[in-house]
């Protein structure tokens, strides 16, 4: 984490102040303080902020108070809220309106360093940087033929400089492969650029891609670098390409047949030697057909088209994933290793992965917390969100989703405990306000739980 990262503090606690600011210093953040909401609006006018964390709660200007100020002149700042079990609604509201998240007071330091890093790495407002080889790319897996050509054709692109286009479902991998392409090519020790064109409001992803002077805008208070400059000499990898508007498939249409962009407001060329590599799951061809991309940005953006295969057709590289989510995952929370029984490889490679790989690894990070004694069973995956294998086969499912997962999560804790929530927040590594929090949020019968799991013999 850099050093440059600043981040500001907003609470009338002047003791949460301090253990925050204390915090953060030894992990190399830049903080500022704030004991109102004033105070903060002030700061923010003039020093540059790359985050804010404030409380909920604050006499004069509340949280929310200080939130719609800070969006109305600062809409790509990332806000946190520290939340009271007694706001938490409120938090809620907030995240809602475009707040990134809330914690729930008490939280534990690792849990908050935890989330600014995810946030800041994820945010557009922080686009993903990686410079140079990561180590936390997936071992690769080529058992499949499909993946085996796909990787002959990775090592033939990646010693040029050819514009790519990625094609393949949601989940199947094209992030996985433009790295792949970046890590081998002669450009590994510079940055590659993720911007996630699907994500990223059309109002801003202008300014993004290829940022601004001062007083370009209304709220334009200091100049810009944009993502396109910052993947110089490295890899600009645009996700989702076919949602970009009109407008800025002209100025992209641009930037790829002269090499140069102006920053919002200035008049001057600057000079980019980026590779592009995009990615879509959509069908540009249809969308060239009924006018909604354009014919010469197609064309100058697939120089040399890969197309990642969807799980289902390479059911041999399962096994080998499945193996590599469940290590990565234990490894990163600290976990016993966990089992995978040949029952479960099997139950695995007949699921039919309407989600591909993501959909793999989120089931299989969900059926890690769920099992029992280290080992996952195909119990544990159903109860983790995924279907009934036999029972709901249709692969055109929308079952499976995080808070689905989280639901799922909850359910089957209080089923151990016998609707005793205080055992089920044990049992699930969270406080009994985030249980009681998530019970409402969720609407769980308590009562119900209790009644089944106290059936008499």
């Amino acid at each position: 984490m850099s050093s440059l990262q600043t981040v500001m503090i907003v609470d009338d606690d002047l003791n949460v102040l301090e253990v925050l600011e204390a915090r953060l210093l030894s992990n190399g953040f830049r903080v500022f303080k704030a004991v109102d909401g004033r105070q903060a609006m002030d700061l923010l006018k003039s020093q540059s902020i790359d985050l804010l964390i404030s409380d909920m709660k604050m006499p004069g200007m509340s949280g929310m108070d200080l939130f719609h100020e800070v969006r109305d002149l600062f809409p790509e700042l990332p806000v946190i809220f520290l939340t009271a079990y007694g706001t938490i609604p409120d938090a809620v509201s907030a995240v809602k309106a475009g707040a990134v998240d809330y914690i729930a007071k008490p939280f534990g330091g690792q849990e908050l360093l935890k989330k600014l890093r995810q946030i800041l790495t994820e945010s557009p407002h922080h686009p993903a940087i990686d410079s140079g080889l990561s180590d936390d790319l997936e071992k690769e897996t080529n058992k499949s033929p499909a993946m085996q050509e796909l990787h002959k054709l990775i090592d033939k692109v990646a010693g040029s400089n050819v514009n790519v286009l990625i094609l393949g479902e949601s989940g199947s991998g094209k992030e996985y492969a433009a790295k792949h392409i970046h890590q081998k090519s002669s450009r590994r020790d510079n940055h590659f650029v993720v911007v996630d064109c699907g994500s990223t409001p059309a109002g801003l992803l202008e300014s993004e891609l290829f940022g601004h002077v001062k007083g370009a805008f209304t709220h334009a208070i200091r100049d810009k670098k944009g993502l396109i400059e910052e993947a110089d000499h490295g890899t600009l990898f645009l996700d989702e390409i076919g949602n970009i508007s009109a407008e800025m498939q002209v100025r992209l249409l641009r930037f790829l047949e002269g090499r140069t962009i102006r920053r919002i407001g200035n008049l001057q060329e600057i000079p980019v030697d980026c590779r592009v590599i995009a990615a879509t799951h959509a069908d540009l061809l249809e969308d060239i057909s009924s006018g909604q991309f354009r014919e010469d940005l197609y064309y100058r953006i697939r120089v040399v088209t890969l197309r990642i295969p969807p799980l289902r057709e390479r059911k041999e590289d399962i096994p080998q994933l499945a193996h590599n989510f469940v290590e990565s995952f234990c490894k990163q929370n600290e976990f016993p290793p966990t089992q995978l029984p040949d029952e479960t490889i099997e139950w695995l490679c007949r699921y039919p992965w309407p989600g591909n790989v993501r959909e793999l690894k989120n089931a299989i990070e969900a059926g890690i917390v769920l099992c029992q004694n280290n080992i996952l069973l195909p119990e544990d995956l159903g109860l983790a969100g995924l279907p009934d294998l036999f029972g709901h086969p249709s692969p055109e499912t929308d079952s499976f989703s995080l808070e689905e997962s989280e639901r799922n999560a909850i359910v089957r804790a209080l089923q151990q405990t016998e609707g005793v929530q205080k055992n089920a927040a044990e049992l699930l590594g969270i406080s009994r306000r985030a249980i009681h929090y998530k019970v409402k949020k969720f609407e769980i019968d308590i009562s119900e739980i209790r009644s089944k799991s106290k059936k008499p013999a």
